[in-house]
């Protein structure tokens, strides 16, 4: 048996050839073909010379079986329907989806498919992977330990990440998240990074490539687009590649951050292709598979655990940042609340902030990171829970300052935090051409908040002698008129 063993391995990897199938009717985006005996995710071509198709189409259109109906494939093509017609053939091309990875890939700008789309030719350097590969099981990952830094002051002081970390952001539209993911692409401290735009509109692609990324943020990194007109399948199969493509630096040893935007146009991608395959809606609208799809591929991202391996070769890792479109601004949408039970933190980009033209708009209130403690040392984490003190504070109040309702002396840490808002504010404000350097920033924070704990503690001391002079003086008023 062991001599058989890799020729049985061999005979497992051949892709079958030779499967022919007939398109039978056409209803909404997909296409029931028959005599198609192939797994769900084969990819196949419609129409073409090479298998019987009509005179000119060489190439035919590509498609992806979907789903199964009544003894019939379920095809969703790459493209649109147009010149689909009844009895045209449809032939295997891969039954299992590989994809090309690799160093080449590296300024590059492709789409789901892997083709680039940038004008400087073909992808070279290359090898197969799989596209649908299984995330890392739980005990070959590693512990999240090791800090990975932004270049953005308000995420890597008050929400610090770490290598290994799933993090989402929450945003609605128009308030900066595509600006914000461009700046942390270049001011990040991992080796590559890996950016899907999914769902994107075609007008804001070359926008952030060179406006928010920048020459020196793409020539690290690799750019997978699906603009929203493509085929939802194309969308889905973009965001796995890029998926693809970090689980292959990842290998190599090297640290990935991976940056989708955003995981909602995911989710209305895979519904639409439920929805055409058969499947019932459920919450909102969106179909079971959705949310049975979303942990699977947020789960790829994470830390390679050392195996006991004494070669001393680096274990890469994968750290996913991942957006998530609120819609209507309100949290209790159904993707982003499954999101958020699925990620290892959120960062809250608020509207407010972004309307009074505050830069990062994240609300380090709403916002937390599960493995800060793991990352921060002592100092760090005290600073930083005293900083949340002082803006919480000053929160409570500010409406009460903005009319002149309060009165100052009430309560020594209010009256500090409405002294020391405005040092805060500036700390989490950063413009965004601006790459911060962490320990310059940690050195800034650890200043306000001695700053403003010494002065809660001096008010809190003068407010107790006063009282007790006060009490002094009562009972010598009292001691006289008797």
């Amino acid at each position: 048996m062991s001599v058989l063993a890799p020729e049985i391995e061999r005979l497992h990897a051949c892709e079958p050839l030779g499967f022919v199938g007939r398109v039978a009717s056409v209803s909404g985006l997909s296409v029931a073909v028959n005599d198609l005996p192939l797994p769900v995710g084969a990819i196949v071509r419609m129409g073409g010379d090479a298998v019987g198709g009509p005179p000119g189409d060489q190439a035919g259109t590509l498609g992806e079986v979907a789903g199964f109906e009544g003894g019939r494939s379920m095809v969703m093509t790459y493209g649109g329907l147009e010149g689909v017609r009844p009895g045209a053939p449809v032939s295997l091309v891969s039954a299992s989806p590989i994809v090309g990875v690799g160093d080449g890939l590296l300024g590059r700008v492709v789409n789901g498919l892997g083709e680039a789309i940038d004008g400087k030719g073909p992808v070279r350097d290359r090898a197969g992977r799989l596209l649908n590969a299984p995330p890392l099981g739980a005990m070959a990952r590693a512990r999240v330990v090791e800090p990975i830094r932004t270049g953005v002051r308000a995420i890597d002081l008050m929400t610090p990440m770490g290598k290994g970390q799933r993090l989402g952001i929450f945003a609605g539209p128009g308030v900066g998240k595509s600006t914000l993911l461009g700046q942390i692409a270049r001011g990040t401290d991992a080796d590559v990074s890996v950016i899907a735009l999914i769902g994107e509109r075609g007008r804001e692609v070359p926008e952030f490539i060179h406006d928010a990324l920048g020459d020196a943020g793409l020539a690290r990194s690799v750019v997978v687009v699906a603009t929203s007109d493509e085929s939802p399948l194309i969308r889905l199969r973009a965001a796995r590649y890029a998926c693809a493509a970090a689980e292959h630096f990842r290998d190599a040893g090297r640290d990935v951050l991976l940056m989708m935007d955003s995981v909602t146009r995911f989710a209305h991608a895979r519904r639409q292709v439920g929805l055409s395959v058969g499947e019932p809606p459920s919450t909102r609208g969106y179909t079971p598979s959705v949310f049975a799809e979303l942990p699977v591929l947020l789960e790829r991202a994470g830390a390679l655990a050392d195996d006991g391996d004494s070669s001393g070769a680096r274990r890469g890792s994968i750290t996913g940042l991942y957006t998530i479109l609120v819609e209507g601004d309100d949290m209790t949408e159904p993707i982003a609340d499954a999101a958020r039970g699925i990620l290892d933190g959120h960062v809250m980009l608020s509207r407010k902030l972004a309307q009074r033209a505050h830069f990062p708009a994240i609300d380090v209130l709403d916002s937390v990171s599960r493995v800060a403690p793991a990352v921060s040392d002592g100092v760090h984490a005290a600073a930083t829970r005293q900083a949340m003190r002082m803006l919480a504070a000053h929160r409570e109040v500010e409406e009460l300052v903005r009319i002149g309702a309060y009165a100052r002396g009430s309560d020594p840490e209010t009256d500090t935090a409405i002294e020391m808002s405005a040092a805060f504010e500036e700390l989490l404000q950063q413009p965004t051409d601006e790459i911060a350097a962490f320990e310059a920033a940690r050195e800034r924070l650890v200043r306000l908040a001695m700053e403003s704990g010494e002065k809660v503690r001096t008010r809190r001391d003068n407010a107790t002698l006063s009282g007790q002079g006060a009490g002094q003086a009562g009972q010598a008023r009292g001691g006289g008129s008797r």
